[in-house]
């Protein structure tokens, strides 16, 4: 094996961080390289996703500095899920193995040596596990916890406290190839691999430069999109919530119905607005999710590509 290693790192708008994260991953690359842990061909690839700022212009000036960095131009913004995928396939027919990792240089670099030792004793997939979560604040911590723990209790196979640092052989990178789904969860998809895996443990640093791309708004949408692509326990939810409303229904039926037949003089106003706003709340809510999954339907069967590059160096 010639150990040719290609890092995948998607980036929208990092001009203000991009050329330190070069030159921290290709000193990296030459130390490994020294080390002889990996090939002289390896390379570092950005994809850009739509930037609207430097971030093309960056890559371009890093390649004609040095072959060593590579770089892909989607068309336009397609999500860091696609752009992540679009780099992963673009380099499965060149690299002997794959590290994936974020632009802000929160993951911690030296953290790829152990990931491929891990690679090497027969790991086909090494994923990058936070250590801890001290550093992040209470709503964060508290929000992330929630969200691997609910992941965990709809069904859905993920790594607690893995974003998407991870390496993948070409074996593997071949294989994610096959899933053709448009909603990607890459998070949830590759633990369906199978193959042997690893974790290597490291400690999560602070952004380096920049705004961070992942707001609240978009963090939820991730989740509704990782929940929806991989588990059908919330429409059972919904169903479950409609037969216990249809019994609490019953039952005020049959007491609203002794008490007229008693002749008891009920009121009844606040609880009858209660009643309706309640089972009102209910059926918005289970429209809402039986039309998440039918619009995750629309979207799989137009079957339409999910991302085109524009440019490739």
């Amino acid at each position: 094996m010639s150990n040719v290693l290609y890092i995948v790192v998607p980036c929208f708008n990092e001009q203000d961080v991009l050329r330190e994260t070069a030159k921290r991953l290709h000193k990296k690359v030459i130390d490994l390289s020294n080390l002889k842990l990996i090939s002289k061909k390896s390379k570092i690839i950005f994809v850009d996703d739509g930037s609207t700022d430097d971030t093309w212009n960056l890559i371009e000036q890093l390649h004609a500095k040095s072959t060593s960095y590579g770089g892909l131009k989607l068309s336009k913004n397609r999500g860091h899920q696609n752009a992540l995928l679009a780099g992963l396939e673009h380099v499965r027919d060149f690299a002997d193995f794959a590290i994936s990792m974020d632009a802000d240089l929160q993951d911690d670099i030296d953290a790829v040596e152990m990931m491929i030792k891990a690679h090497l004793d027969g790991a086909e997939i090494v994923y990058g596990v936070r250590s801890s979560r001290q550093k992040d604040t209470l709503f964060k911590r508290l929000t992330a916890q929630g969200f691997y723990k609910l992941m965990s209790k709809m069904g859905v196979e993920s790594i607690y406290n893995h974003a998407d640092y991870r390496l993948m052989s070409r074996r593997a990178l071949n294989e994610l190839a096959s899933f053709k789904e448009v909603n990607l969860f890459l998070r949830g998809i590759i633990p369906l691999i199978g193959f042997e895996t690893n974790i290597v443990e490291y400690e999560r640093a602070e952004r380096f430069a920049g705004e961070s791309k992942y707001p609240l708004r978009k963090m939820l949408n991730f989740a509704i999109d990782g929940i929806t692509s991989f588990s059908v326990k919330p429409l059972r939810l919904v169903t479950s919530l409609g037969i216990t409303v249809s019994l609490i229904s019953l039952v005020i039926m049959i007491y609203t119905l002794v008490a007229k037949l008693s002749g008891q003089t009920v009121s009844g106003w606040a609880f009858t607005i209660i009643s309706v706003w309640f089972i009102g709340g209910v059926q918005m809510l289970s429209i809402g999710v039986v039309g998440e999954y039918i619009g995750k339907i629309y979207s799989e069967t137009k079957a339409r590509p999910r991302y085109i590059i524009e440019k490739s160096i």
